[in-house]
C-alpha cells in the first residue's frame, strides 16, 4: 500500500511519536504532545496540514515527557513535568494533556501542583499552520508558500491563507486565553496541592463543532465510537491476549471509517494512518472484505462509492480507463503532487477484479437482491476492462505497464519500485503479469458466474465458468516452475517467468487457482525457513538476490498477506500450517499493545526475540486491523451463503486459544450468537431460512458444478472466497 509517491520515503517523525486518527482527520505529535513543523508532524484534515506548530511551555520551558498513552484511536493522554528553574531534578508541577481528534482537535490541559505552596505559571501554546499538502509533509519538501494572515480576538486566533484562487483558514480557541498572532497565553496561579485547567480547540473554519464545553456529554468521536460498538460483535475468549488484539482491531477499524462526501450515509474504510486516510481501491476492498463478519455494510459502502467513480474514459495521465476501479482518491492535494494532476488516480491492476470478488462476497453475506443487481453493471464493466484493457497483448493474462513516466512503476499490492524481481535480484521489466492478479481474475469470473446463476442467467454463468477454467489451465502451465517447486511471482515483458520465491503465490491459494497436485509443494515452500521468519511468511525468501529484511516488499512480513495465505492453506486442508501462521502473528501483536502494524521487518525469530518494527509503517492500518479478524474466522471456517440458505462453521482453533463466545454477530439482517469449546461449535439466533452446516462452505465451482454449468472436470478445491 505504498500509494502516491511511493518511491520516496517518509521523513523521520522522531522518537516516541503518537498518531491519533478519526475519519479523515489525524494528528502526529512528539511524546510530550508538541507538534514540530520541521518534522512530519501536524493535525491533518482532508489531506491538508491545518496545524503545523503546537508547542507548550510553562515559565518558558518545554515539557519533559513522562508518558503518552493512547486511550482510543482518536484520544491520547500526554503526561509531562515542568523543569525546575533551580536545577533540581524533581518538579512538583505535572502537566496532563488529554487530546482528542475529530474534525480538528480538542485538548484539555491540566497542571497539577504536588507541593504545598502556590506556584505562578506563565503558560504559552505556540500555534502555526502552513496548510501544506499531506505529501509535502510526508516527504519533508514543503514548497508551496501560502499568503498567510493571522488575526487575534480575545481568546481566539484565526489563521487564513491564500494561494492563487484557493482559500483556507483555521480557528484556534482557548478558554480564558489571551490570543496573539502566534500563541495563546495564560497567567495562572496553581494552588498548593491543587490544579489549574483549560481547554483548547483547533478546527478548519466552518468546522468548529469540535469545540465542546467541558461537562457537556459525549464528544462527537465518543458518540460515533459508541454507535460502532453497538453494531459490531461482542466477544470473549479464554486467551485474553488474543481477545485484546481482536478488540483493538475492532476499535481501529471503527476509527478508520470515513464518509463518502457525496453520500454521507455510505461509510467506507480508509487505508491507514498517518498518510493514507482516504479511499483506496485495493486497500479499502481488502479491508472491508476481511471485515465482513464484523460489519458487512462497510464492504457495501466501499463498493457503491468505488462504482460511482469507476473509469469511463481513457486518460493516460491519471491511468483512467473504461471500467477500471480507482487506486486512490485525494482531497486538497495540489496538482503538482497528484499523479495525473487530478484528485483520482487509477494506477492499480488488481482493484478492478477485486471489485467483482467483493461484490459476490457481499451478495453471499445477505445484501438485498436489488442492491446487488444495481451493482452488476459495474461488475460487468470491470470484467470488460479485464479483457479489453487489462490484457492488452491478448495472451489471456492481465498485466500492467504505466502509461507515462510519473505514476507508480509497479501496480500490484507490492507497488514499491523494486518490488518485483528475479531470483538473482534483477528487477523485472514491464509489462508485468502478477501471479496473484491472475488468481483474482479467476475468482472474479467465478464470482460473477455465481451471481449470474443466482439471478437466473444460466448461459452467462456457463460462459464465465468456462472462461475461468481456461485461465486456470493456462496459469498452472505458464507460471509453475517445476524445477523450483513453486510459482513464478510474475511473467515479465518478454513473457519470461520471474523466478523469485515470493509470498504472492500464497495469495493464489485462497482464490483456488492452484492445481491440487501443486498445493503441497507451495505450502512446504511457504513454511520453509527461508520464507517463514517465525513471526510470519516473508514477502521474499531470504535466499533471493533482492532479499532485505528491512525493505518494504523484499523480505518484510505483512500481516494481511499472511492472513490471506493462512486462509488459503485452510481452504486446502493445511490446518497445522495455517494455525502456525495465525499464532505467530497474534503473538507478534503482543509486542505492540495488541495492534498489528502495516508490516514489520523480516528478521528471524531465532535472531531477534521480538518483531522488529518497520520505521515508517502505518499504524493503525486497515489491512493490519482486519488481519486478526480474518485469522480467527478462517480458523473457525466461518462463512455464509445466504442465497443457498447456509451458514457454515467447522472450527479448528488451537487449544491455546481457549473457548470463544461471540454475540451480536451480523448475518443476513439478523444477529447471531456463537459458542466454540474446543472443536465443538454452537450457533443461536440464525435468521429464518438459514441452516447451520458443520463443514466448509462449498466452493463456488462446486456449486456451479452442482448446477451443471461447468462443462468440464473441475478440481475439488478451485475456491473463490
Amino acid at each position: 500500500m505504498a500509494g502516491w509517491n511511493s518511491d520516496t520515503a517518509a521523513g523521520p517523525v522522531g522518537a516516541g511519536t503518537v498518531t491519533l486518527v478519526e475519519g479523515s482527520c489525524f494528528c502526529i505529535s512528539a511524546a510530550n504532545g508538541d507538534i514540530h513543523p520541521d518534522l512530519p508532524h501536524g493535525v491533518f484534515h482532508e489531506d491538508t496540514r491545518i496545524l503545523s506548530g503546537w508547542s507548550m511551555t510553562v515559565n518558558g520551558s518545554p515539557l519533559e515527557p513522562l508518558t503518552a498513552e493512547t486511550k482510543e484511536p482518536y484520544r491520547a493522554l500526554f503526561i509531562g513535568r515542568v523543569p525546575r528553574a533551580d536545577g533540581y531534578a524533581d518538579s512538583p508541577l505535572i502537566v496532563e494533556r488529554l487530546r482528542e481528534v475529530a474534525a480538528g482537535v480538542v485538548e484539555e490541559i491540566t497542571i497539577r501542583n504536588y507541593s504545598g505552596l502556590p506556584v505562578a505559571c506563565n503558560v504559552s501554546v505556540g500555534v502555526d499552520s502552513d496548510f501544506a499538502d499531506l505529501f509535502e509533509v510526508k516527504e519533508a519538501r514543503v514548497q508551496r508558500r501560502w499568503d498567510v494572515t493571522r488575526g487575534a480576538d480575545g481568546d481566539s486566533l484565526i489563521i487564513s491563507a491564500a494561494w492563487q484562487d484557493l482559500r483556507k483558514a483555521v480557528l484556534v480557541r482557548g478558554r480564558g486565553a489571551v490570543a496573539s498572532a502566534g500563541a495563546l497565553a495564560y497567567h495562572a496561579v496553581v494552588p498548593g496541592y491543587g490544579q489549574w485547567s483549560t481547554r483548547l480547540s483547533v478546527a478548519p473554519a466552518g468546522q468548529d463543532n469540535v469545540w465542546r464545553p467541558a461537562g457537556h456529554g459525549l464528544s462527537p468521536s465518543d458518540r460515533r465510537h459508541q454507535e460502532w460498538v453497538a453494531k459490531i460483535p461482542r466477544l470473549q475468549m479464554t486467551n485474553r491476549s488474543i481477545e485484546r488484539t481482536l478488540r483493538r482491531s475492532y476499535d481501529d477499524l471503527g476509527a478508520l471509517r470515513i464518509e463518502d462526501p457525496e453520500h454521507p450515509e455510505r461509510i467506507v474504510v480508509a487505508a491507514g494512518a498517518p498518510w493514507f486516510m482516504t479511499l483506496f481501491g485495493r486497500d479499502s476492498l481488502w479491508a472491508s472484505e476481511m471485515a465482513l463478519p464484523v460489519d458487512p455494510s462497510l464492504a457495501l459502502g466501499t463498493l457503491q462509492t468505488l462504482a460511482d467513480r469507476q473509469g469511463t474514459v481513457v486518460d493516460p495521465m491519471s491511468e483512467e480507463e473504461p471500467g477500471k476501479i480507482l487506486h486512490e482518491v485525494r482531497l486538497g492535494v495540489s496538482s503538482g503532487l497528484a499523479l495525473g494532476g487530478k484528485s483520482v488516480y487509477y494506477g492499480s491492476v488488481d482493484a478492478t477484479p477485486q471489485f467483482v470478488m467483493t461484490l459476490a462476497s457481499v451478495s453471499r453475506w445477505g445484501s438485498g437482491k436489488d442492491t446487488i443487481a444495481a451493482l452488476l453493471p459495474n461488475a460487468d464493466r470491470a470484467l470488460d476492462w479485464v479483457r479489453n484493457y487489462g490484457d492488452k497483448d491478448g495472451d489471456g493474462f492481465v498485466e500492467y505497464q504505466r502509461l507515462n513516466d510519473q505514476p507508480l512503476i509497479n501496480q500490484g499490492w507490492k507497488d514499491s519500485w523494486d518490488g518485483i524481481n528475479f531470483a538473482d535480484g534483477t528487477i523485472a521489466e514491464p509489462p508485468i503479469a502478477l501471479c496473484e492478479v491472475q488468481a483474482l481474475v479467476y475468482s472474479a469470473l467465478l464470482s460473477r458466474a455465481w451471481m449470474a446463476f443466482d439471478a437466473g442467467d444460466a448461459p452467462l454463468a456457463a460462459r464465465l465458468t468456462a472462461e475461468a477454467a481456461g485461465l486456470k489451465e493456462r496459469f498452472n502451465e505458464e507460471f509453475w516452475l517445476p524445477d523450483r517447486g513453486y510459482f513464478a511471482v510474475a511473467l515479465d515483458g518478454s513473457k519470461r517467468p520471474v523466478d523469485a520465491c515470493a509470498s504472492n503465490m500464497g495469495q493464489c491459494l485462497w482464490r483456488g487457482i492452484v492445481d491440487d497436485d501443486k498445493v503441497p509443494l507451495v505450502a512446504e515452500r511457504l513454511m520453509s525457513p527461508e520464507m517463514f521468519s517465525g513471526w510470519g511468511v516473508r514477502t521474499l525468501a531470504s535466499n533471493m538476490g533482492a532479499y532485505n529484511p528491512a525493505s518494504y516488499h523484499n523480505g518484510s512480513v505483512w500481516p494481511h498477506d499472511n492472513a490471506i495465505i493462512a486462509a488459503g492453506l485452510m481452504r486446502y486442508g493445511f490446518v497445522d500450517e495455517a494455525q502456525r501462521i495465525a499464532t505467530a502473528l497474534l503473538e507478534a501483536a503482543d509486542f505492540s499493545g495488541g495492534r498489528l502494524p502495516e508490516l514489520f521487518c523480516g528478521f528471524s525469530r531465532e535472531q531477534v526475540a521480538q518483531p522488529v518494527p518497520y520505521p515508517t509503517a502505518c499504524s493503525p492500518q486497515a489491512w493490519a486491523a482486519t488481519t486478526p479478524i480474518m485469522l480467527i474466522t478462517c480458523l473457525m471456517r466461518y462463512d455464509a451463503h445466504v442465497s443457498r440458505g447456509g451458514f457454515w462453521m467447522d472450527p479448528a482453533l488451537p487449544q491455546s486459544y481457549g473457548n470463544l463466545h461471540i454475540t451480536n454477530a451480523p448475518l443476513a439482517g439478523g444477529r447471531i450468537t456463537i459458542d466454540i469449546t474446543g472443536s465443538e461449535a454452537a450457533v443461536q439466533g440464525l435468521p429464518a431460512g438459514l441452516t447451520f452446516h458443520r463443514e466448509h462452505r462449498p466452493w463456488l465451482t462446486e456449486l456451479i458444478s452442482q448446477a451443471g454449468l461447468d462443462g468440464r472436470n473441475q478440481s475439488s478445491h478451485p475456491a473463490s472466497p
